[in-house]
């Protein structure tokens, strides 16, 4: 899969993931620091690219529908240091080979993972 990784999310989330197999970049490594959402979601459609964010924003199914992004990952997390965000993104990971994200908003929490076409 094609990840971009929120300049919210600790830079080492998207090296993980590309030790997973995945093309991860993060929004800084694209000079898209600072970028409105908008900005980013146009990215992540035109690239082919799955958002992950702890932006709660992209979890607005209105403004952000599922069906036009190849996924969009929203952490809610009640802590956010980087071990925390590193361990649960390992366990969102493992996650993939069970279900497609392509057109799902998934909603990434300690304890589960909430999937919305």
């Amino acid at each position: 899969m094609r990840f971009k990784v929120d300049e919210n999310l600790p830079a080492e989330l998207a090296e993980l993931f590309r030790q997973s197999g995945h093309d991860a970049v993060t929004v800084l490594d694209q000079a898209l620091g600072g970028s409105a959402d908008p900005v980013v979601a146009s990215a992540c459609v035109r690239e082919g690219r799955a958002i992950v964010t702890l932006d709660t924003d992209f979890s607005d199914i209105r403004t952000y529908p599922p069906g036009v992004y190849s996924g969009i990952v929203v952490f809610r997390l009640d802590r956010q240091d980087r071990d925390h965000v590193l361990e649960v993104g390992a366990r969102f990971l493992r996650s993939l080979a069970d279900s497609p994200l392509d057109g799902q908003l998934w909603i990434v929490e300690e304890s589960r993972i909430r999937m919305r076409e």
